[in-house]
């Protein structure tokens, strides 16, 4: 979608995070993102952090992994440290993090089967003001991110956690790739995206432990025509993006790696 001469600097941007996959399972089985991403850009040197899951999640929000190696909860892992939510949040910008099928604010512990709190990063922070924050705006993605994205107010720093169906983690990756779908089509409506504001990015946690820990990652910009990006990147990169976005100092190992702004050809505003 066509936007106006100069208002294609990324002011606000989404994650959207799936479960263990590769490149080439995404190519091979989510036809709608991988669509997208040769329409808009896509990354081939995108390496994770680790296994399991937990670490990687840490590694993008805390900008580090701080010694965190396995996916127990946070009364397991009580990082008294600042996140690129909050830092946005102090900044004087807005961060939200929308948990699928989650049920009150800021959980700390699996509900059910389908919400695993080790994919809410934002819940292992006990800094006061992270946790205050986070009771706030770790919200159920049901009650907020429709009305949020109809409404122009989706959040500067944006993240969305699938359920455990949802992230291609215990269902099909055609079912991961359904919800993407059902999700874009209420974002290209907002106005935050016909604004050309809004970057959009589809990434995973690990890949299948089977690929040298490379993963898929989409980046959805007007901005953005058949781009691939060949430069490497990690996932403290995207945690120096968010930092860029939410307008805080890049947290930790985000300082030193890989520009992700720089190597998509993105302009933060």
């Amino acid at each position: 979608t066509p936007v106006p001469a100069g208002d294609n600097v990324v002011t606000k941007v989404l994650v959207i995070i799936n479960e263990n996959k590769t490149y080439a399972q995404v190519k091979a089985g989510m036809p709608f993102v991988y669509g997208l991403a040769l329409n808009y850009s896509y990354a081939t040197k995108h390496t994770a952090k680790g296994h399991p899951s937990l670490e990687n999640y840490i590694d993008i929000v805390f900008g580090s992994t701080w010694g965190v190696n396995d996916d127990k909860g946070p009364s397991s892992h009580k990082l008294n440290r600042p996140t690129v939510f909050g830092n946005a949040i102090k900044a004087g910008k807005t961060a939200k993090q929308y948990g699928d099928y989650q049920v009150g604010n800021c959980i700390q512990a699996n509900q059910s089967n389908k919400v695993a709190v080790r994919h809410l990063a934002w819940s292992y922070s006990t800094d006061p003001f992270e946790r205050e924050q986070c009771k706030k705006f770790a919200v159920p993605y049901a009650k907020n991110f429709s009305a949020d994205a109809a409404s122009g107010n989706l959040p500067n720093v944006g993240w969305i956690t699938p359920n455990n169906c949802n992230n291609s983690h215990d269902c099909s990756i055609k079912t991961a790739d359904k919800f993407f779908q059902d999700r874009w089509n209420i974002i290209v409506k907002s106005p935050d995206w016909k604004s050309g504001h809004l970057a959009v990015i589809m990434t995973y946690d690990e890949d299948d432990k089977k690929s040298g820990n490379g993963v898929f990652t989409a980046v959805l910009h007007p901005s953005l025509v058949k781009k691939v990006v060949t430069t490497p990147i990690t996932h403290e990169s995207l945690s120096g993006f968010l930092s860029d976005v939410g307008n805080s100092p890049r947290l930790e190992g985000a300082k030193t790696a890989p520009d992700f702004a720089k190597a998509f050809g993105l302009t933060v505003g």
